[in-house]
């Protein structure tokens, strides 16, 4: 069967059955959101949960596994008084509520009870099993815990926070859930408003939305099924969900729309339908227009359908091969970008050519209701118009068809001196970090805790960086390579709070005093909180050796020190570029005392090993996403020339695109660097949505030139799809627009992508779609096509404005 006789069969079943349609995607979304979790749920706020195995700091963290704890998740429950100190009270209420968490579904231990340095506030350490990559059990488990807290017969007075990297996590999580729903609906405004700009008709701007919105509401709950199952969720990737389904979904839509449009002018050029509804009565009238559309809006929808499917079919094809991809990636952030972004775009195609024609046939028929009770009770008018913007006279894109195909040497060498310019750029390129926020969210019970934590334990951090020894000797039988060690990372330019077994809450034990304390107490994780009575042990000599228990491992061996950076926020850039330095430091540090192994945890060096293995995928990723977009565009235009240039189109675009955001954020903004995946993301991004328009171009060129002379059928081409291209690259862009401007007063990360992006897809559109690639097309002429024929005949004369289009096929400017 021809292709387009399959489009054309998918049409006529959706304009005949618009109804169940619309009935069984409204079904389908309803399902998803009642038998499906939210995505919000299962988001992972911490990008080192997609550690690859192979990343150096995998090596550390296996070297601290004896402490117990490595890799899981992590609570502090910190206490404090206002004013006064912590009574005899106060920690037998703190033990109980110890106990209490234990039973909490999922918690290993609870250990590790210190009081500050200033006798004013108390903590201890809550571990839990790894919630296998599911954010609403994470949530669940805090929740528990957090009633518990509510739930104890604490002091009064007595002030009791949960915070650290558990905690966090959570707060973070809800916090991103609002700013999802924030997303959602400024970018929803905004296509809205755009559309209704295209559009000059809020009720065909509703009927273009209602597909991907549609689309979302399905494809969400099924991603967090997935994610349910160990599929890992970033924030970014659902905001990029959110942008992409709205955005690509919008373009799918005038994609069919305006075909659509320019049927019914066709249709009206000829004649178009009579008003057949007079004179059979109102009410056998209105039942006719419910029932079904004129037969030439009929016709027209199922021909749009027929013509555009296969474009728009073969544009959601190349996203999902760009986008599937990423899961050879070796870095799993990217890797569980693909199947998501694969499965979303797939329910998007889907809805763009059943459900949206469907809703076009309704939106028809309710259109023909308003004609019939205005003809009955008014007298008979003109056929109401369908409301879509354009005059059908030749438009701005007609007068730059036609200055294309008569210059394409200059337009070509033109758009290539500018966009080479801007590429220059890339030269001043540097990578940044991307670590996701370690700040608990503002208000939040974390952010409590994590005040309580700098006041009392100073010397202490939410989100440490650990250092990590291996020694020859047991700790308490020689302490010097700990005090050693201790002194070195304190005068090392790279760390700053070192809390190690020689001063674990802000006051220093001798070596000899460590040995001493061993001797009389035992091992330091079996000490209870409160000194056994008759204890010959000073109070706080006690509390200091037991606070030693969670830096030495039970059998003496392994030792870790928790440090601060001097180069600041561990997620960001600096701390990225400081991890060469902090391993070659540690490694030197070790070879000193004698260690006999070593090496640093935590999340910036966790991130520098990230952000190398994106480079290696980017590396290994990009040309095999070239190959199979390019094999695309050689089945969909039947072409072996074609996919070449227009690859080489999307290059320029994603070159100049990265130069331009170099130069505004790193050269005029300031900023240390990009975030390390920007340029993979907008490589994949633009390479998929940049062939959409390549795609919706190109055939149109194709389907011209199998009637007119080639300049003629560019020139038809360029006018009849230049506002669709634009106005689908406004949208997209303006979707972009809302990612960072929603979010990039927290995260300028975020909005650094959502501005390159957008940026990257405006130029795309405006002046490499619609400029250098039919320029490009005129100058190679037959070769466009080979080794497929089409029968062509390009004259040596140019063609004027007027001559672009017959009148009743232009495009309104």
């Amino acid at each position: 069967m021809h292709v387009d006789a399959i489009f054309a069969a998918i049409g006529r079943f959706s304009v005949r059955f618009r109804w169940l349609m619309a009935l069984v995607w409204i079904a389908g979304v309803i399902a998803a959101g009642a038998l499906l979790p939210s995505l919000n749920s299962v988001t992972q706020n911490d990008n080192t949960k997609f550690l690859p195995a192979s990343a150096p700091v995998e090596h550390a963290i296996a070297l601290a596994a004896p402490f117990g704890n490595s890799g899981l998740p992590h609570t502090t429950v910190i206490a404090a008084r206002p004013s006064g100190h912590i009574t005899t009270g106060d920690i037998g209420a703190l033990l109980t509520l110890e106990h209490s968490l234990r039973g909490v579904a999922t918690v290993i231990k609870v250990s590790n009870f210190t009081v500050s340095g200033d006798g004013q506030a108390a903590q201890f350490d809550v571990v839990s099993a790894n919630p296998g990559g599911s954010q609403s059990a994470a949530t669940t488990l805090v929740d528990a815990m957090r009633a518990k807290v509510n739930a104890a017969a604490l002091p009064a007075g007595l002030q009791v926070h949960l915070t650290g990297p558990l905690p966090i996590d959570v707060d973070q999580q809800k916090s991103n859930g609002t700013q999802g729903n924030t997303l959602e609906i400024a970018t929803l405004v905004l296509i809205i408003a755009l559309l209704v700009v295209i559009y000059r008709s809020f009720t065909l701007a509703l009927v273009t939305l209602i597909p991907p919105l549609f689309s979302f509401f399905i494809a969400g709950p099924l991603i967090a099924e997935a994610a349910q199952h160990g599929l890992k969720v970033s924030p970014i990737a659902l905001f990029l969900l959110i942008v992409l389904v709205l955005g690509a979904g919008t373009d799918y839509g005038l994609f069919l729309v305006f075909r659509v449009r320019e049927q019914l002018r066709v249709a009206g050029h000829k004649g178009g339908p009579a008003d057949r509804s007079g004179g059979i009565g109102i009410f056998r009238a209105l039942g006719a227009d419910l029932r079904r559309p004129r037969p030439a809006e009929r016709e027209a929808i199922v021909t749009a359908v027929t013509k555009v499917g296969e474009s728009i079919t073969f544009s959601a094809a190349t996203v999902i091969a760009a986008v599937l991809t990423l899961t050879l990636a070796t870095f799993s952030f990217y890797a569980d970008l693909g199947v998501p972004f694969g499965m979303a775009i797939g329910i998007t195609l889907l809805a763009a050519i059943t459900l949206l024609p469907a809703l076009l046939s309704i939106r028809l028929s309710l259109l023909g209701v308003k004609r019939t009770l205005f003809q009955a009770w008014f007298g008979r008018p003109k056929l109401i118009p369908w409301n879509i913007q354009g005059s059908g006279k030749p438009g701005l894109w007609s007068k730059v068809a036609s200055r294309i195909v008569r210059f394409p040497v200059p337009t070509l060498l033109a758009g290539l001196v500018f966009f080479g310019g801007l590429a220059v750029g890339v030269t001043s390129y540097a990578s940044g970090g991307f670590g996701g926020s370690t700040a608990p969210p503002a208000g939040s019970d974390s952010a409590a805790g994590g005040a309580l934590m700098t006041r009392h334990f100073p010397q202490s951090t939410l989100n440490p960086t650990v250092v990590v020894f291996k020694l020859p000797a047991t700790a308490w039988t020689n302490p010097a390579p700990i005090a050693a060690a201790t002194a070195k990372l304190a005068a090392s330019p790279e760390f700053t709070h070192i809390i190690g077994p020689l001063n674990p809450v802000g006051f220093a034990l001798t070596p000899a005093q460590y040995s001493q304390l061993h001797g009389l107490l035992g091992p330091a994780q079996a000490l209870p909180p409160v000194p056994p009575p008759g204890l010959k042990v000073p109070p706080q000599a006690y509390q200091l050796y037991r606070a030693t228990g969670h830096l030495v491992s039970p059998d003496g061996h392994t030792v870790q020190f928790l440090v601060g950076l001097r180069a600041g926020d561990p997620g960001g850039t600096a701390a990225l570029d400081a991890v060469p330095a902090m391993r070659a430091r540690t490694t030197q540090i070790a070879h000193a005392i004698g260690a006999a192994d070593s090496g640093v945890v935590g999340q910036a060096p966790a991130i520098y090993d990230i952000s190398n293995i994106s480079t290696s995928d980017l590396k290994k990723i990009i040309p095999i996403a070239i190959l199979v977009i390019g094999l695309l565009l050689a089945i969909v235009l039947r072409s072996l020339v074609a996919p070449l240039y227009l690859i080489a189109s999307v290059g320029i675009s994603y070159f100049a695109a990265l130069g331009l955001s170099v130069l505004l954020f790193i050269v005029i903004g300031g900023e240390k660097g990009l975030v390390f995946f920007l340029p993979f993301l907008m490589f994949i991004f633009l390479l998929a949505l940049g062939e959409d328009y390549n795609i919706l171009m190109m055939t149109r060129i194709r389907e011209e030139a199998h009637k007119l002379p080639l300049r003629e059928a560019v020139a038809r081409a360029v006018s009849a799809t230049g506002t669709t291209i634009t106005s689908a690259g406004v949208v997209l862009a303006g979707s972009f627009l809302a990612l960072a401007i929603v979010l990039g007063g927290s995260q300028s990360q975020v909005r650094d992508i959502g501005i390159a992006l957008a940026l990257g897809i405006l130029m795309d559109t405006f002046l490499v779609r619609t400029l250098l690639v039919p320029s490009t097309v005129v100058l190679l002429g037959r070769w466009n096509w080979w080794p497929s024929q089409i029968t062509i005949d390009q004259p040596e004369t140019s063609i004027g404005p007027s001559e672009a289009l017959p009148a009743g096929h232009g495009q309104a400017s």
